[in-house]
């Protein structure tokens, strides 16, 4: 016996032993097709070796084998070849050997559904006759035969309590003749131990007779059954789980499919609200009942499958649900990230266009810095050539001619007509619309008028200062060579033809440069 039954017949069953013997089913119920092709494999080479044999009581020994191999695995072969062989017995002569063929029919036909047939012919025995080599066969036959006929009346307590009494009183007789200390006297002294409803006996012969069972065996699968039974008459769910589960994965390994483990475990599961295991396990019971044609099995698991199917069906509903959710939350995370976006793409155009801006802003401060540099190289070549100037007047002793020339302002004059005209130049190189733009903020009858040649007026130069941040009236007379309070009275008489005096100043710093 495995060390993990062991350390679970010693302390109990825990969570974490559940889960694991569900796992370790889930594993083996992968690998139930390899298990049943292998056995199927066992029979056809059984088979295929009673063919060669001569010996008529051979053939009757092999079909018994053959029969039995198919017991449990596929009832109607089962049937065919213990029919055989009891028709062999007959026509031989050999009343044992039919005996016995007789029995095996009389247990398994209630499988198939044929009960009357089954408890008529085996009624019909006389127990006195028999042979005393046969006699164990019969009784275990009565006991089986007496319990499937029960099953078919769980429904019926009465009814059901009647069948079952026969098959105790057949159990009974059957543990008189068995061996002591036997597997299956042990079992069947557990099991007898369990419908008297002495629990503590009946563990602890089963605990004895697990030490000396294989995990893969039917012996086992019914033990640890039993042990399921105990613990669902205790009302111990982990025990009754765990065990349910250990003799499922005995009858997968052998390839039992007359099984009930399974089928109880998946309305368990049911109860329990694992309805993905519910629906499988009783999917594989209710397949496994229809392979082995056990119309019982197959009835008592039908009658829980529309159960479980609705409920599997409203869990998928739920998954539906769930998914419609789903699926409306990524819309919603869609829509947001198309919002996401446009207002990102809307930005990156706006950092373009302030790239863009910056960018002329950068050309804009060329031109400013190029003027300026134009208007320093003019100037410097201007003052070059006036201290030659002065130079020659003072070396040929003219100094009269140059005070006359100072005194009168002609060269000031000259000087500072150059200037507006570099100045003019720039400025509205820099700020071409300037003059349209300086006469919409003025009222139409006010509007500035330029000569033919004129570029900027006085007016104009006083604004364009102001827009180049240059407002302080004294800086802004000296270069234009006007008195403060000149440059005073010429800004306020702006002022008043504008169309909005209170925003004019304003006004004139939002006029754009060039782009």
């Amino acid at each position: 016996m495995s060390q993990c039954v062991i350390t679970a017949l010693a302390i109990g069953i825990t969570d974490k032993q559940v889960q694991q013997a569900l796992s370790t089913l889930d594993e083996q119920l992968d690998l139930r097709n390899d298990y049943i092709t292998k056995r199927q494999l066992a029979i056809d080479s059984l088979c295929r070796l009673s063919a060669d044999k001569e010996s008529v009581e051979y053939q009757a020994f092999n079909l018994m084998r053959i029969g039995d191999e198919y017991s449990s695995f596929n009832n109607d072969s089962a049937l065919v070849y213990y029919s055989a062989g009891k028709q062999l017995a007959e026509d031989i002569g050999n009343d044992s050997i039919a005996l016995a063929f007789r029995l095996k029919l009389d247990t398994y036909w209630p499988l198939a559904g044929i009960v009357a047939t089954a408890v008529n012919d085996y009624e019909q025995i006389n127990p006195d006759t028999i042979p005393q080599g046969l006699k164990v066969r019969y009784y275990e036959a009565g006991y089986q035969m007496y319990s499937y006929v029960s099953s078919f009346y769980l429904n019926y307590p009465d009814i059901e309590r009647d069948w079952r009494i026969k098959s105790i009183k057949s159990q009974e007789s059957l543990i008189d003749l068995l061996d002591k200390g036997s597997a299956e006297y042990e079992l069947n002294l557990g099991e007898l131990y369990f419908l008297d409803k002495e629990y503590s006996k009946a563990k602890a012969v089963l605990d004895v007779l697990m030490e000396t069972l294989s995990p893969s065996s039917n012996l086992y699968a019914r033990a640890t059954h039993l042990y399921s039974l105990i613990a669902k008459a205790q009302d111990n769910e982990n025990d009754r789980i765990y065990y349910l589960a250990q003799s499922a994965i005995a009858d997968i390994k052998i390839a039992t499919l007359e099984v009930m483990s399974l089928q109880e475990l998946g309305e368990l599961m049911y109860q329990k609200g694992d309805i993905k295991r519910a629906y499988r396990y009783l999917a594989v019971a209710l397949d496994n009942a229809v392979q082995c044609n056990a119309a019982m099995r197959m009835l008592q698991t039908a009658k829980i499958i529309p159960i479980i199917e609705k409920a599997h069906t409203a869990e998928i509903e739920q998954w539906r649900y769930l998914i419609y959710y789903i699926v409306g939350g990524l819309a919603i995370l869609l829509i947001v990230l198309l919002v996401t976006l446009f207002f990102f793409r809307r930005e990156v155009l706006k950092m373009r266009l302030l790239q863009k801006n910056l960018e002329n802003a950068n050309n804009t401060k060329e031109v400013y810095i190029s003027k300026f540099l134009s208007l320093c190289s003019i100037y410097m070549d201007k003052l070059n050539q006036f201290s030659k100037f002065v130079n020659r007047k003072i070396s040929a002793g003219q100094v009269d001619d140059l005070h006359k020339m100072t005194k009168s302002g002609k060269f000031v004059e000259e000087q500072n007509r150059d200037f507006y005209e570099v100045f003019d130049d720039a400025f509205l190189h820099l700020y071409p619309s300037f003059v349209e733009k300086v006469n919409e903020l003025l009222r139409p009858e006010e509007k500035i008028i330029l000569g033919e040649d004129e570029k900027l007026n006085t007016d104009l130069r006083i604004l364009a200062f102001m827009r180049l941040g240059i407002e302080e009236g004294a800086k802004v007379a000296q270069i234009l060579n006007y008195s403060v309070n000149t440059i005073y009275a010429y800004r306020n008489k702006l002022k008043n033809r504008a169309i909005n005096r209170d925003t004019f100043d304003a006004d004139i710093m939002q006029i754009p440069s060039v782009e």
